[in-house]
């Protein structure tokens, strides 16, 4: 069976430091912190007080408001990425194959807000079941993948992948799969979160997972810091179309790159932490690089996971010296969660974008707010607080979620 080559014909993304991808790349360029007090609800009891919030998004510009009633936040956030991609990818939908396009769209949580509303109406009430209608199409996490494809009547594969913070860049890997294997022409894949809730920034307190630096919001997310004390909680998508190469060619469109191997393990170790020595990701990488033809001299950037914890900024590092020995030290390796925060299920997909843009302007964006090194880390080259100029034909973006589960995507300059 002949394999296909997929590639990359459309972006869009939704982040805490911009709504199109203009302006999302623009920001990390420039180093631009996303984070700042909590707007969404008010946090003035909670531990942590800010996040990465989503700015100046107003749901009634994109919907009409009885539309936008049957919508979760994270839903609205989908729908909008996914509008900006495929008007990207400039489809002659006259004479698209509909029944060989479709939809894989992530989300690790869902409709969280959702939830929380409805369970605190019900609280409040008399003890009756009275529930909005929309309650659960508004909360579960297929549902977005399934707006998307009514909208725009795509009858080809259309389905949710959820796991957690590695969410949608298995959804990337999955539509990479159904192209490579001849099942679908393109796919609209990504994925969108909104998890800045009571119960959201609750949960992730509880666990000890998010940084409590109130006092400076904006350094907090310190990947690769030695005082990181937890990462940022952030909101948004991001959305790519990955279509056949030849079917691309054919109408002419434009090509940011092409996704060569994609890497899917899992730790096997423990339910919220990564494994200390990476095991998982290492295999990941590894796994990617294979699939994709990659040599270790064909990888000049990384882009990790990188959240701002206290263990899983070690792990990482430790998997890419593993797998790449002295040649790490060659990698400009970094994490745009210092600017963005962590998208949760929505993650993989904005930081693949970061990926395809870094390739195609020969830019590395900086990991910022680094302040002191951590001995613990080894001594790679992070591309700290500075963006930097790089020849790249061919990078990793590395997402791995609670539970173990861990997705490497390989892409490369695309060649003809």
């Amino acid at each position: 069976m002949e394999m296909k080559r997929v590639v990359v014909t459309g972006l869009g993304a939704l982040t805490p430091i911009g709504n199109n991808v203009n302006d999302y790349w623009q920001g990390l360029i420039s180093g631009v912190s996303g984070s700042d007090f909590i707007t969404l609800f008010d946090a003035s009891q909670a531990k942590t007080k800010f996040a990465c919030e989503v700015k100046g998004f107003d749901c009634n510009q994109f919907f009409d408001r009885k539309e936008a009633r049957k919508y979760d936040r994270f839903a609205q956030f989908g729908i909008v990425a996914a509008d900006q991609a495929i008007t990207d990818a400039n489809f002659d939908f006259d004479v698209l194959d509909k029944d060989r396009a479709g939809v894989i769209w992530a989300s690790g949580i869902g409709g969280i807000i959702t939830f929380e509303e409805e369970v605190i109406n019900f609280a409040k009430g008399d003890g009756s079941l009275k529930f909005n209608p929309f309650f659960i199409p508004k909360m579960i996490a297929d549902i977005c993948a399934g707006h998307i494809s009514i909208k725009y009547d795509l009858r080809g594969p259309n389905f949710a992948t959820v796991s957690a913070c590695a969410s949608s860049a298995h959804a990337i890997a999955d539509a990479f799969m159904h192209i490579k294997y001849g099942k679908a022409n393109m796919i609209v894949c990504g994925g969108s979160e909104a998890a800045i809730s009571h119960s959201g920034v609750g949960g992730f307190s509880s666990m000890h997972a998010i940084s409590q630096r109130n006092d400076d919001p904006k350094t907090a997310s310190r990947p690769f810091d030695k005082d990181r004390d937890g990462f940022v909680l952030g909101e948004g998508a991001g959305a790519l179309i990955l279509e056949e190469m030849e079917h691309a060619l054919a109408r002419g469109a434009k090509i940011y790159g092409e996704i060569g191997g994609t890497g899917l393990t899992a730790d096997a170790y423990h339910m919220t932490a990564s494994h200390p020595e990476g095991r998982g990701a290492m295999n990941a990488m590894r796994l990617a690089m294979q699939e994709a033809g990659f040599d270790l001299d064909d990888v000049q950037h990384i882009n990790t996971h990188g959240t701002s914890t206290p263990i899983g900024d070690i792990s990482e590092p430790k998997a890419i010296v593993s797998l790449f020995g002295d040649k790490a030290k060659n990698i400009n390796i970094n994490s745009t969660k210092s600017m963005t925060g962590h998208l949760l299920g929505a993650a993989g997909a904005i930081e693949a974008i970061a990926t395809i843009l870094a390739i195609n302007n020969s830019l590395v964006p900086p990991t910022i707010n680094h302040f002191t090194d951590d001995p613990e880390i080894p001594n790679l080259n992070f591309t700290f607080n500075k963006a930097q100029e790089r020849k790249i034909t061919g990078a990793l973006t590395n997402t791995f979620g609670f539970g173990g589960h861990n997705a490497c995507i390989a892409i490369k300059k695309f060649v003809k």
